[in-house]
């Protein structure tokens, strides 16, 4: 509908009925849509408000040439307000509202405690079942550095109780050094309780403690002369001094947040830093989405509520500017956490510090996000929506199998992530040792090494993994996630449809029956299949390389005489194997160290049929 058709809006009559008393009240445009949702203290007040031009921002202007009506729910407190306010906002996303698009629950780090061999695991979702928790951590990868972190010092099990259960020999974890194996009793519950409580000590911040109790055992096994045991303990003590210099950033052993908002070229940015014990557990960035221009201040003052209400709050929260309705948010926040609450914005001191930090991310994320490839984002929030991930996806890696009937496999590995393909972090493998033509064993071989590696730090782990094929290579690559232990990373098996054509492709996700099949037209298939056809074209290339070098090598190789020295000589002097089968007997022996009689070999080999 044009501007010039929309009916005007009667402020004057509508005013003049609406009650003085607290409540929320949504404006709508011609077609019923919500154009904004706001809370008041005093509704008409409020409203009265947006109806002052000498006041109206240009944004509010803009709203109000499409405004037709406005609903009003009375509420009994301006508490009950804001509750209310916040739950429209997130059902219904209006235009014109500040929304906050990422309002998962943060992962955090369990430990099954009440097990004789306790499990350590990362957890989403409500605190429900038994085991101590520990975080909350700013993303799905920090939690897992810090898993990793403490497999590698501690060797605590990750996996889940039936594959405990039904061990007979030690896995891959152990192997890496990332688990003691009490599947198969290589380590008693008495030893193993030590290094739990451990493990509980260092996630409560008490490295000193740990160090400490370590140094004592490193000296009793020295004196037993129990060397390599001796050793071990040594290398984890480094490891956690140096863990402990890095996490370490305040002397307030507190548990905070620190809040920071900013603005440039039409995009907005919030980050989140989460300190926990005086650790810095990592910082988490948002993008909301917001019309018009807004200052920094009036998207932090939307983003606070939105984010806090309904999810596990500290106890003091550190922000860049004031907030909106401080003290009523205070209050708000305070009786859903069971205790005290603190807003605040300090202007000196460490928490200035802290800020400043904060605003330097901001800045740089703001310039990653206006350099990045708006249309390569779009398609990393259409895959979040389809795969229905907590957090938008920032790492994608593809596994693709080539060869020719059976000669010569080749496993790709291609990574991506917003900018688009990173190609300084793709990985090939040669497949040695399965039968030729089994694409399962292939694809278990190559992501075994893989994984193998990532579990070891020599790497960053997806978000996504996607595997060329349908049930049966999802399958192994299911398998051999679970033996190493990799946890919250999505896997997703593509397989071609009916008809094998682009479009059709059938999506297999781990944990589910029925294939998930998007549309055509669907960025989130797009970015797929883009994918998918890198790994493929990467793998192709790899095999093409593999297989020329084995058929070039394997024909001279058969030739008395012929080392590898002269044999190079012979293919960069000719161009390539099919310059040397053209050869004639006199250039072959004008080569230099090519002898009459080598030569005569080299050409009945190509010429036998002749």
């Amino acid at each position: 509908m044009m501007a010039a058709d929309i009916p005007k809006f009667d402020s004057v009559r509508f005013l003049g009925s609406i009650t003085s008393a607290p409540g929320v009240y949504r404006m709508l445009d011609a077609d019923g849509e919500i154009l904004y949702v706001g809370k008041a203290g005093n509704l008409k007040k409020r409203l009265s408000s947006y109806f002052r031009k000498s006041s109206a921002s240009p944004k509010t202007q803009a709203m109000l040439q499409h405004l037709v009506s406005i609903e009003v729910d009375v509420t009994h407190t301006e508490t009950e307000a804001l509750l209310l306010e916040n739950n429209i906002v997130k059902k219904y996303r209006p235009r014109y509202n500040v929304v906050l698009r990422d309002d998962k629950s943060y992962p955090y780090i369990r430990l099954t405690v009440a097990q004789p061999f306790p499990r350590l695991t990362i957890y989403r979702g409500r605190r429900r079942e038994a085991g101590r928790y520990f975080g909350p951590y700013p993303s799905a990868h920090a939690a897992r550095e810090s898993v990793n972190l403490l497999q590698k010092l501690f060797q605590l099990r990750q996996c889940d109780d039936s594959f405990f259960k039904n061990r007979s020999r030690p896995c891959l974890q152990h192997q890496i050094k990332h688990c003691s194996a009490p599947c198969v009793g290589l380590i008693g519950e008495e030893d193993y309780a030590r290094d739990v409580q451990h493990a509980i000590m260092f996630l409560e911040g008490r490295n000193r403690e740990v160090i400490d109790a370590m140094v004592r055992r490193m000296e009793n096994a020295s004196a037993r002369l129990d060397f390599e045991l001796a050793a071990r303990y040594r290398d984890q003590i480094g490891s956690l001094r140096r863990t402990s210099e890095h996490q370490h950033i305040s002397a307030d052993n507190g548990d905070y947040d620190v809040i920071a908002a900013g603005g440039r070229a039409g995009a907005h940015c919030v980050v989140v830093m989460l300190v926990r014990d005086g650790h810095n557990l990592g910082s988490r960035v948002f993008f909301p989405k917001v019309m018009g221009e807004t200052s920094a201040q009036e998207v932090l003052s939307a983003f606070v509520p939105q984010y806090y209400l309904g999810r596990d709050i500290p106890g003091e929260i550190l922000v860049a500017a004031k907030v909106e309705d401080e003290a009523l948010l205070q209050d708000v926040l305070s009786r859903q956490s069971g205790g005290r609450v603190a807003i605040r914005h300090p202007l000196r001191g460490e928490g200035k510090r802290l800020l400043d930090l904060i605003h330097a991310n901001v800045e740089q994320s703001l310039n990653m996000r206006l350099a990045m490839d708006a249309g390569m984002h779009q398609r990393f929030e259409a895959l979040q929506a389809a795969l229905e991930l907590d957090q938008l996806p920032t790492r994608l890696e593809c596994f693709d199998i080539s060869h020719t009937m059976g000669e010569g496999p080749v496993a790709s590995c291609v990574v991506f992530d917003e900018k688009g393909p990173l190609k300084g972090h793709y990985r090939r493998f040669n497949i040695q040792g399965v039968t030729p033509g089994d694409d399962y064993a292939a694809m278990r071989e190559a992501l075994t090494r893989r994984y193998t590696r990532l579990k070891r730090g020599e790497g960053i782990v997806p978000d996504v993994l996607f595997v060329d094929g349908g049930k049966g290579q999802l399958h192994e690559a299911g398998k051999v996630l679970e033996e190493l232990q990799v946890d919250d990373v999505t896997l997703v098996g593509v397989a071609k449809g009916a008809a094998r054509k682009p479009g059709l492709e059938q999506l297999f996700l781990w944990g589910r029956n029925s294939p998930l099949i998007l549309p055509g037209d669907s960025p989130a298939l797009h970015l797929i299949q883009q994918i998918r056809d890198e790994a493929h074209r990467f793998a192709i290339t790899g095999h093409r390389q593999r297989r020329a070098r084995a058929r070039t090598m394997s024909v001279l190789e058969s030739i008395p005489g012929l080392g590898p020295k002269r044999r190079q000589q012979l293919l960069k002097q000719f161009g390539g194997l099919q310059g040397v089968a053209r050869a004639g007997l006199e250039d072959l022996i004008s080569v230099h160290n090519i002898s009459h009689d080598l030569a005569g070999r080299i050409y009945d080999l190509f010429h036998a049929d002749d």
